[in-house]
């Protein structure tokens, strides 16, 4: 992006973040027409198509063809995208990545703690047991998905279901690969089914301790593997 193009697209995001703050847009609101913006803001209508289409990529805007561009919130199209560069240019990596999600997933289940209600924690068992009891690794990595989906829901707190929705979108297969080669190690695979079935306990009798605990256990299985293909050499993904 040049130098008058950055100049025209901060045109657009400060008019659209005016018009939030008085009132007069709302998410899921059609913006005005680009004729319109250009008019309006003192640009032409392809520096403010290249906006839009800027802001549509950052997941701030939606285009619809024929029907126009409406207000958008989707973070985790944003952040899904910057971590996926990340991981690209070697700014980080699957540990980090995993790092990061215990920390998240520790909060996410001491808030569910006090949220849930008896047939979410009821189904969190039962996807437990499934885990357990599933002989296929990948049918059982998608009851593992479902598992941490329901846990995000049930905390009530909209901004980490976004990060983990980010963080899931862009590792999601790499989360299916370290679940199958844990899935190959009877004892860290015991350890790891048990700590899903702590957590689900832990959830249905309201014990925020125990559902962190059960959380870092997970965490220490998942995050043992990674570091052991690490020094094995190993693609993880």
């Amino acid at each position: 992006m040049n130098e008058r193009s950055e100049r025209t697209y901060e045109k657009v995001v400060n008019y659209i973040q005016s018009e939030i703050w008085k009132g007069n847009l709302q998410r899921g609101e059609r913006l005005p027409p680009e004729r319109d913006l250009a008019e309006l803001l003192g640009v032409s209508r392809n520096s403010v198509r290249e906006a839009l289409r800027t802001m549509s990529l950052m997941g701030f805007i939606s285009s619809v063809h024929g029907a126009g561009n409406f207000l958008t919130c989707d973070l985790e199209q944003n952040l899904s995208a910057s971590f996926r560069m990340m991981l690209l240019l070697g700014e980080t990596n699957y540990l980090q990545v995993s790092q990061l999600r215990r920390g998240l997933e520790s909060e996410t289940a001491r808030l569910a703690a006090n949220r849930i209600l008896p047939g979410q924690a009821a189904r969190m068992m039962e996807l437990a047991v499934k885990m357990r009891d599933e002989t296929d690794a990948v049918k059982a990595s998608h009851y593992d998905q479902e598992f941490h989906n329901l846990l995000c829901d049930t905390s009530g707190n909209k901004l980490i279901r976004s990060l983990f929705g980010a963080i899931r979108a862009t590792v999601n297969d790499f989360i299916g690969t370290v679940y199958v080669r844990i899935m190959d190690d009877r004892e860290q695979a015991a350890l790891l089914h048990n700590a899903h079935i702590q957590l689900a306990q832990a959830l249905a009798d309201h014990d925020e301790l125990a559902a962190i605990r059960a959380t870092f256990t997970h965490f220490e299985v998942v995050n043992t593997s990674i570091q052991k293909d690490e020094l094995a050499g190993r693609k993880i993904f």
